[in-house]
């Protein structure tokens, strides 16, 4: 049953052991006989490794026996180095197909964890903490890549070897395997100990590894802010305060490994005298030989290094579980999120978004954001949304974007049910936070429409008056821009965002106080990239810049979650209401 982490129910969703064991079985699909072929391998190379251990045993027996020759030494010499180089060689290949094998599970697990985190809810990203999803997709998987890059191999070749050496120690004689009846009950009780305690304090240093990295990308974040209010010292505090509950954790889990290593070394001490009792008894008995005694002894001595490596990368395997578990928590989002159906045609006098008595809260505890919203966009209708601060307005924009699911009410996109909507189907949002990707300035374009020529890219950078200042890059559209490259002004990059847009083409568009940041010279250039992008479009804008809300068809005025007024800007202008107080406050400032 996947999960929330305990402790933090806003946090992404953690998978039980259920739905991993499903999901590893899932990526295994057509991999099968790859994996008995690594078996193979490793099992052949296991059982020559044995015969080292058996020679010794014989050249024990051949130098005490009359008879015996040099030759019989030199002869068991060769067989026993032609075998260790033979095992070698097949055990390296098995390791080199077992890391090839698991490491394509590792990419396929990755891809799926970007893809179903690129697909989710924003809305849930952000309740979560971008902090949570950035651990899963750094920490967690480089845990999960750590034990398959050690742990696999390991387990895979030393339980062959495990098997292998048992099955020759009852070989010499039967007796011989009272060394597994003492020593497995130790292992047993301590590996329980381990598997009892380890996975609650792995799942809780992961959880606290995601809330310090939560903190330090807040603090980076918002950087400027921080500076601003003099906040450098609770950031600190905030980062130092998480830093020790991973230490705290991290200290517990070494307790934890201590405990479990010291019940290891005292299953190898017992194991080591149960065969030299067993085996001085056997002896004096006249049931065994001295070699055999001998080649039993080495056998148990070669079971301390592949059992060790088992329980040694049990610990690694302990913490990778509990990083899996995380990560297909997050993959799961994509497979649990409520399937959207088949977009339904209608006809082509449907309004272009149609909001019927939307209402939407952030917290179940607490009240409406929007309360009864109900709205319609006619096609190539340009429909402003101004207010104060907090009237609710981006809430508007996100829900009717998809970014979140309403409460109550409806939202239609050309007279088709949002929530049926997915991909390419639904309105494109362009917010006043935009990102530059690094790379290629073109490829950033090309992010909205792969598919774009060269003369496409050109032409949306001029639709948005772009392209001047792009044409003299360094390499033009070619340039590097973002982290590592040119470094773009947030007016730039939000031409860019508008360029984009143009690119994709959508029939519907929502802008989130897009111009926001154009409070300078550059006010009116970006204000003209906005209205050429939307020309010929149905768009719905949130307007931080009252002269973008008196060039569109329609206003409307929402305040604390209602629409308040409704028309043009002549009309509510001259109604002398809560739109003619903004416009006025608006003029004023603008003089």
């Amino acid at each position: 049953m996947t999960t929330a982490t305990a402790g933090s129910p806003a946090t992404l969703p953690v998978a039980g052991a259920g739905e991993v064991l499903a999901h590893v079985r899932g990526l295994m699909a057509g991999r099968w006989r790859r994996l008995l072929v690594v078996v193979a391998f490793l099992a052949v190379g296991a059982a020559l490794g044995l015969v080292a251990p058996w020679g010794f045993g014989r050249i024990v027996d051949t130098a005490g026996r009359t008879g015996g020759t040099a030759g019989d030494v030199v002869r068991l010499g060769a067989v026993m180095a032609v075998s260790a180089v033979v095992g070698a060689l097949l055990t390296g290949v098995g390791v080199a197909l077992s890391a090839q094998l698991f490491e394509d599970l590792l990419a396929k697990l990755r891809e799926q964890m970007i893809g179903a985190a690129l697909h989710s809810s924003q809305a849930r990203v952000e309740h979560a903490g971008t902090g949570d999803l950035v651990s899963r997709a750094t920490d967690d998987v480089g845990e999960v890549s750590e034990a398959i890059a050690r742990g696999v191999p390991a387990v895979s070749r030393s339980t062959f070897t495990i098997l292998l050496t048992v099955i020759g120690l009852a070989a010499l004689d039967w007796r011989f395997l009272v060394v597994v009846v003492v020593v497995v009950p130790v292992h047993a009780l301590a590996l329980r100990m381990y598997l009892r305690t380890a996975p609650p304090v792995y799942r809780a240093e992961r959880a606290a590894m995601a809330d310090r990295a939560h903190h330090v990308l807040g603090g980076i974040r918002g950087l400027a802010s921080v500076h601003a209010f003099g906040l450098e010292a609770r950031i600190r505090d905030r980062i130092s305060i998480g830093s020790w509950e991973v230490v705290r954790w991290s200290m517990r889990a070494r307790i934890v490994q201590n405990r479990f290593f010291g019940r290891l070394n005292l299953a190898e001490f017992l194991g080591m005298s149960t065969i030299l009792v067993a085996g001085l008894l056997l002896v004096r008995a006249d049931l065994v030989t001295i070699g055999a005694t001998t080649a039993a002894m080495l056998f148990f001595l070669r079971l301390f290094d592949p059992i060790s490596q088992v329980l040694l990368v049990i610990d690694d395997l302990q913490s990778a579980a509990a990083s899996l578990a995380r990560i297909v928590g997050v993959i799961d989002l994509d497979r649990t999120a409520p399937a959207r159906g088949t977009p339904v045609a209608t006809d082509a006098s449907a309004a272009a978004l149609a909001v019927r008595d939307l209402r939407y809260r952030y917290d179940p505890d607490a009240g409406d954001v929007l309360r009864g919203v109900s709205l319609t966009v006619e096609p190539g209708e340009t429909v402003a949304v101004v207010g104060s601060s907090g009237a609710g307005k981006s809430t508007l924009a996100g829900v009717v974007a998809g970014v979140g699911s309403p409460c109550a009410g409806r939202v239609e996109v050309g007279g088709v049910d949002l929530e049926s909507l997915a991909g390419a189907d639904l309105p494109v949002l362009v917010t006043q936070d935009v990102h530059v990707f690094a790379g290629p300035l073109d490829e950033d374009l090309r992010m909205a429409a792969p598919g774009a020529d060269d003369a496409a890219v050109r032409s949306a950078l001029e639709t948005v008056g772009a392209w001047d200042w792009v044409s003299r890059l360094p390499s033009g559209v070619e340039t590097e821009v973002g982290a590592g490259g040119q470094q773009l002004s947030a007016v730039r990059s939000q031409q860019l965002a508008l360029a984009r847009l143009v690119l994709k083409d959508p029939p519907l568009v929502v802008l989130d106080e897009a111009t926001a940041d154009a409070d300078s010279a550059d006010a009116d250039v970006l204000e003209r990239a906005a209205e050429a992008a939307l020309h010929g479009r149905s768009a719905l804008v949130v307007a931080h810049r009252l002269s973008q809300a008196a060039r569109a068809d329609r206003v409307i005025v929402l305040e604390h979650g209602d629409i308040v007024e409704e028309g043009t800007h002549a009309e509510l202008v001259a109604a002398g209401g809560r739109y003619a107080q903004l416009w006025e406050a608006w003029a004023k400032h603008r003089e």
